[in-house]
C-alpha cells in the first residue's frame, strides 16, 4: 500500500498535475472524529460514539468493527459532565509516546463547556491491557472561558508532549505535558479563536514550522453541514499561528484545505498523521448517498514548494518533510 502511494504520489508530481490521493477504503466505514493509528502491520481506528467505537484493518483500507473502548461509564465523568448523553464519548486521539499507547478522548454536555478530557493507556493495541489514567483537564460552565474537549496529544521539536484541545467558547488551547503523567504541567494558552466555530486542533512538526489544523464552521447537521479544515503555522508550537495570507489564527483567520464538494458534505474532525516517510489526513464527511451519514474518508497529504499543505499534488510538491 506504501508503494502504491508512492508511487502515485510521485506520478503526479511528474505530470504537474493530480487530485487528491483517496485512499480506497472498503468495509465498516460509518465514522465522526476519526483518529487512525498503525501498530506492526495492524491499524485501529477510534471514532465518536458509544462507548467510543474501535474499527480495525489488516491494511488500512478495508475497516471492521470492533469492540467499543468502553463497555460501561466512568464513575467520574458525570462529576463533570453531569447532563452527557448515555455512554457518549467524544473525539479520541491515539498516539504512541515514551513506550506506551496513549488515548485521549473527552466527555460533555452537547452546546456547553460542562466538559472533560479522559485518558486510558496500554502497552500495545494488540496487548489492549488499557488502565484507566483518569481525568486530565476539565471545564466549568459560567467559570472556564475553554471547553475541555477534542484532544490531540502532540511532541514538539524536542521530542516534548503537549496537548491541544478546544472548541467554541474561547477557541483551541495548548498546554504543556508532563511527559511521565501526561497531563498537563504549565499555563494553558489559546492559540486561535474564531467567531463562527472553531474546533478538532491537531498540531504537527513539518518543514521547519508546527502547522495547525482546526475545522470551522457546524458540524452534526448531515449534508447541511458547513465544515471545512483550515490551517496556518508558526515557528513555535504556542504560535502565534498564521495563514497563507498573513492572517493570525487568534483573529479568525484559516487558510481552507477542504471545504466539501457534491460527494462529500462538511468535511473536518481531521487527524493528520505520519504514514511510514509520507503524511495523510483522515477526516470524515457527510455522505449525501447514505442519508447524510459522516463516513471516514482518509488521504495521502502534500507540501507545495513554500511548504504548506495541499491535498493535490503538482510541481514542487512532495508527500514527505522537506
Amino acid at each position: 500500500m506504501q508503494h502504491r502511494r508512492l508511487t502515485l504520489g510521485l506520478l503526479l508530481v511528474l505530470v504537474g498535475v493530480g487530485r487528491a490521493a483517496d485512499w480506497p477504503l472498503t468495509g465498516t466505514l460509518g465514522a465522526h472524529d476519526p483518529s487512525p493509528i498503525k501498530q506492526g502491520d495492524a491499524w485501529w481506528c477510534f471514532v465518536t460514539g458509544a462507548g467510543l467505537r474501535v474499527k480495525t484493518s489488516p491494511d488500512g483500507l478495508n475497516w471492521m468493527q470492533s469492540t467499543p473502548l468502553f463497555a460501561t461509564e466512568l464513575d467520574w465523568w458525570r462529576k463533570y459532565a453531569p447532563a452527557m448523553r448515555q455512554l457518549d464519548v467524544w473525539a479520541p486521539d491515539i498516539h504512541e509516546f515514551g513506550g506506551r499507547v496513549w488515548c485521549y478522548y473527552s466527555v460533555s454536555e452537547f452546546g456547553r463547556n460542562n466538559s472533560a478530557i479522559g485518558l486510558k493507556s496500554c502497552t500495545s493495541l494488540a496487548a489492549g491491557d488499557w488502565r484507566d489514567d483518569g481525568l486530565v483537564i476539565n471545564s466549568r460552565r459560567g467559570q472556564d472561558a475553554y471547553n475541555a474537549i477534542d484532544p490531540f496529544l502532540t511532541t514538539d521539536r524536542e521530542g516534548r508532549p503537549w496537548l491541544t484541545f478546544g472548541s467554541w467558547f474561547d477557541g483551541i488551547q495548548i498546554v504543556a505535558l508532563d511527559s511521565a503523567t501526561m497531563k498537563p504541567s504549565g499555563p494553558i494558552r489559546c492559540v486561535a479563536r474564531r467567531e463562527n466555530g472553531i474546533e478538532g486542533p491537531n498540531i504537527v512538526y513539518a518543514n521547519g514550522h508546527y502547522y495547525l489544523f482546526v475545522s470551522i464552521d457546524k458540524c452534526c447537521q448531515g449534508v447541511n453541514s458547513t465544515y471545512k479544515i483550515v490551517y496556518g503555522r508558526s515557528e513555535r508550537i504556542t504560535g502565534p499561528y498564521v495563514d497563507k495570507a498573513g492572517i493570525a489564527l487568534l483573529e479568525g483567520g484559516g487558510t481552507v484545505l477542504e471545504a466539501g464538494s457534491e460527494r462529500w458534505k462538511g468535511p473536518g474532525g481531521q487527524r493528520v498523521f505520519k504514514n511510514g516517510d509520507l503524511w495523510a489526513i483522515a477526516r470524515h464527511a457527510y455522505d449525501p448517498q447514505n442519508n447524510g451519514r459522516p463516513m471516514l474518508l482518509i488521504s495521502d497529504l502534500f507540501w507545495d514548494a513554500d511548504g504548506w499543505p495541499v491535498l493535490t499534488a503538482s510541481v514542487g510538491s512532495s508527500g514527505s518533510p522537506n
